[in-house]
């Protein structure tokens, strides 16, 4: 479960890279009942998506080469520099070299060996999220790449996790969790699908999962995997947005 007690390693932030804000801010407000306040015009677009005044997630325009729109997790880190050099030595990629973001803190950008890309937060004036887990807000976050166990040593060298093999139902999960707080879990690792491209799927925590789904649809969005149940989760659907981000909708259980 995730916490906004952030410790080394736990999703401390995520953002929405797209070609156009206004229309992302469009098809998300009405979804979550998500605010756009603009981080000003020092920050060249990028702004934050927030609930009852407090930021559940950030948004800007794509800035990378080639960069399709997806939402990107970010992780907590003491040091973004000594993170980039373990992703290096561990096998990954540093896509975007660590960098000041003003005063609010340090960030940089990686790519996993499996293909998926990641980034680090190390927090200045800004320590993280504000909220998660309640309705309209970061709930969990599921990784998809071609081979679950070959990022197994990567995630365990960069970030220390301890990564758990369970079963939902009769299918393999490695179930993420931190080494320091309470250990709590943080996601979980599944194999890609043939043809897809290796993602980090977040999911969004919503009071009705399919009415949300439904929804998604009329705002412009499309269902990517219908609504299911997990036995003692909840139930979920996944799903993307107008520019083809995607994410998922899930009514926890309790």
């Amino acid at each position: 479960m995730l916490t906004t007690s952030y410790v080394p390693g736990s999703p401390n932030w995520i953002d929405l890279g797209t070609p156009d804000t206004e229309a992302s801010t469009a098809f998300y407000g009405p979804l979550f009942g998500w605010s756009f306040q603009s981080a000003g015009p020092q920050a060249g677009g990028y702004g934050f998506f927030q609930l009852d005044g407090r930021t559940v997630a950030a948004v800007g325009p794509l800035s990378e080469e080639g960069a399709v729109s997806a939402w990107t997790p970010y992780f907590q880190t003491a040091d973004a520099d000594t993170t980039a050099k373990a992703v290096e030595q561990a096998g990954g990629t540093v896509r975007v070299a660590p960098d000041d973001v003003f005063t609010k803190g340090r960030m940089a950008g990686f790519t996993d060996p499996g293909g998926a890309e990641f980034a680090v937060w190390q927090p200045g004036t800004t320590k993280g999220l504000d909220l998660v887990t309640e309705n309209g807000s970061l709930a969990w976050f599921e990784l998809y790449v071609p081979d679950p166990e070959a990022v197994r040593p990567f995630y365990r060298a960069v970030f220390d996790w301890s990564i758990q093999d369970i079963t939902f139902g009769d299918m393999p999960y490695l179930l993420l969790s931190t080494s320091e707080g309470d250990n709590p879990g943080l996601g979980g690792v599944k194999p890609l699908q043939a043809g897809d491209r290796p993602h980090w799927l977040p999911y969004f925590e919503v009071a009705d999962c399919d009415a949300s789904a439904v929804r998604v649809r009329e705002l412009g969005g499309d269902l990517v995997a219908p609504a299911s149940d997990i036995e003692g989760v909840g139930r979920f659907a996944v799903v993307s947005d107008p520019h083809g981000a995607r994410f998922a909708v899930i009514t926890s259980v309790g």
